[in-house]
């Protein structure tokens, strides 16, 4: 789920400390600062979509760790990958996408052809990792095909 910064300005990884946007621009080549929509506009070209693993949930904040987990709603991936049958990988941002995806979604659905991988948060609340360990975990993004 995006965090409170995030839905407030309607843009993924809002918060200046997420290094979710460096990291991409790293990888494929643009300016991190650039407008929203052409950071956008950069990942659509690259063949990459992001969304949440969450439609809905209930937490006070922004940390992972505050969803109150009887109130998780889990997007629609059976509908996302029948609209959108190329998709060939699934990157989790961090162990809780990772964990509420297994827990209400991977259960529900036959997608052999997909591979997942959990990369290292690029939350400042993951700070444990530095911004080139965490780059060099996600060069696998901009590496698939």
């Amino acid at each position: 789920m995006p965090g409170v910064r995030s839905l407030q300005k309607r843009q993924y990884y809002a918060l200046p400390q997420n290094t979710f946007w460096r990291i991409m621009g790293r990888l494929l080549r643009f300016e991190a600062g650039m407008p929203y929509e052409d950071r956008i506009s950069k990942l659509l070209a690259a063949r990459i979509a992001v969304w949440d693993v969450l439609k809905s949930c209930e937490r006070e904040g922004s940390l992972d760790s505050s969803i109150e987990r009887e109130t998780l709603e889990p997007n629609d991936f059976r509908g996302f990958f029948r609209t959108h049958p190329h998709v060939r990988h699934v990157f989790f941002n961090g162990a809780t996408a990772e964990a509420c995806f297994n827990r209400h979604v991977m259960n529900k659905l036959a997608l052999n052809h997909i591979a997942f991988g959990r990369l290292p948060s690029t939350s400042p609340a993951h700070a444990a990792r530095s911004f080139e360990d965490k780059l060099r975990a996600w060069r696998v993004v901009a590496k698939r095909k």
